[in-house]
């Protein structure tokens, strides 16, 4: 939609945390028939009871409130809380990456865990650390790779949240007000 999508490691945990497009009120979450439909385009366990829905919602928005800011410390508990929920201590697989085990074999902890072992194994740490992150603007936080080379992207979007936060900027500064005494 607004930039190029995330790498193949970490473009489930994109996808997940964009089912919700706040801008047009848009939720693949919400409806038992879309969040199953999504869950099975991205090889998920199917999950469309409305406590499944509401914990793959929360966990969405968990996720995506620390890629809005990753040294609040509520952020990072609320992750850290959310991963404890639907995992057990992290293994590390004959291969040397890292899995975390599964404590419940419910399906909408089990879509939540495949979506949570991408962020931690390649999203936390590494060369994608600060890269994935959440616009700025608080009525989008669409999550984004930020392929800057300084990784300092803020918006989704320079041309739709970028310009937007400028002009308010600009407004509040009391730029385009018009002028009196001439």
């Amino acid at each position: 939609m607004r930039r190029n999508p995330a790498p193949a490691e970490l473009e489930l945990v994109e996808a997940f945390c964009n089912t919700a497009t706040l801008l047009h009120g848009e939720d693949d979450l919400v409806r038992p028939e879309s969040a199953a439909g999504w869950l099975r385009a991205h090889g998920l366990p199917e999950a469309s009871a409305p406590a499944d829905l509401a914990m793959l919602v929360q966990a969405r928005e968990t996720v995506r409130a620390f890629l809005v800011d990753r040294t609040s410390a509520e952020a990072v508990d609320g992750l850290n809380r959310l991963i404890a929920s639907v995992a057990g201590p992290p293994a590390v697989r004959l291969d040397g990456s890292l899995a975390l085990r599964p404590v419940t074999d419910d399906p909408a902890a089990e879509a939540v865990r495949a979506v949570l072992e991408p962020l931690v194994r390649d999203g936390l740490s590494g060369r994608h650390a600060t890269r994935l992150k959440a616009c700025a603007a608080p009525d989008c936080r669409w999550v984004f790779y930020d392929r800057a080379p300084a990784s300092n992207g803020t918006w989704c979007d320079m041309d739709v949240c970028g310009a937007r936060h400028k002009m308010r900027a600009y407004r509040a500064r009391g730029g385009g007000a018009a002028r009196g005494n001439t």
